[in-house]
C-alpha cells in the first residue's frame, strides 16, 4: 500500500513540475521573442555610454506603434551590410526618413524642410568630435546612425543608411554592470 501511496506522490509532484514549465514557457517566450529582448555590447563603439559587455534590455514593442525618434538607441540586424550578415549593431539615430544630414568641419547638421537643426553632441558626448565630410538625403523607412565613439564607430558614415525593417527595436534598460542600472532616455535636440 505504501508503495501505491509513493507512486501516487511521485507522479502527482512529476505533473505539476510539467505544469510549471509550461506555463513559464507560455508566458517567458512570447515576452522573450516579441516584446523585449536581452542584448550584450560588443565593442567600443558607443563609448562612453555604453561599454562592452553591458547587459541590455531592447524594447521590441515601441517601434510597431511609433517611429524611431533622433536620439534613440537602436539595435539592428545587419544583412545589408558585407561582411557582417548576421550581426547585430546598436547605433544612436542621428536623422529621420525624408532629412539630409550634412558632416562638415566636425559638425552634425540636418536639414527637415526649411529647418536646421544642429545635433549638439556635446549633451550626451562631450568633448566628442564628428569626422567625417558628407552630406546624403534619407528616402523613405531610411535611418542615418552613428556610435557615440565617433573615432571607433563603423557606421552610417561608412556602410550608408540603416532601412526600417532591420530595426529590432530601442535600447530600454542596462541590467549591467549593477552600479549603472537604470532606464535609458534619448537626448533632446
Amino acid at each position: 500500500m505504501e508503495n501505491n501511496n509513493f507512486k501516487g506522490k511521485f507522479l502527482d509532484s512529476i505533473w505539476e513540475i510539467i505544469k510549471i514549465v509550461v506555463i513559464a514557457t507560455v508566458i517567458v517566450l512570447p515576452i522573450r521573442y516579441f516584446l523585449f529582448q536581452p542584448f550584450i555590447v560588443k565593442g567600443e563603439s558607443m563609448m562612453p555610454n555604453y561599454q562592452n559587455g553591458n547587459y541590455l534590455i531592447i524594447d521590441e514593442i515601441s517601434y510597431r506603434f511609433n517611429e524611431p525618434k533622433r536620439g534613440d538607441v537602436v539595435v539592428f540586424r545587419t544583412e545589408f551590410i558585407a561582411g557582417h550578415e548576421g550581426d547585430r549593431f546598436i547605433k544612436r539615430v542621428i536623422a529621420l526618413p525624408g532629412e539630409t544630414v550634412e558632416i562638415k568641419d566636425s559638425k552634425i547638421k540636418v536639414y527637415k524642410g526649411d529647418q536646421i537643426i544642429d545635433i549638439d553632441e556635446n549633451t550626451y558626448l562631450p568633448g566628442v568630435t564628428t569626422a567625417g565630410n558628407l552630406k546624403k538625403t534619407l528616402g523613405n523607412e531610411e535611418y542615418f546612425v552613428m556610435g557615440d565613439n565617433r573615432e571607433a564607430s563603423f557606421d552610417s558614415r561608412y556602410w550608408g543608411v540603416l532601412p526600417k525593417k532591420d530595426i529590432i527595436g530601442k535600447v530600454f534598460l542596462r541590467l549591467l554592470p549593477l552600479n549603472k542600472i537604470n532606464l535609458i532616455q534619448s537626448p533632446i535636440y
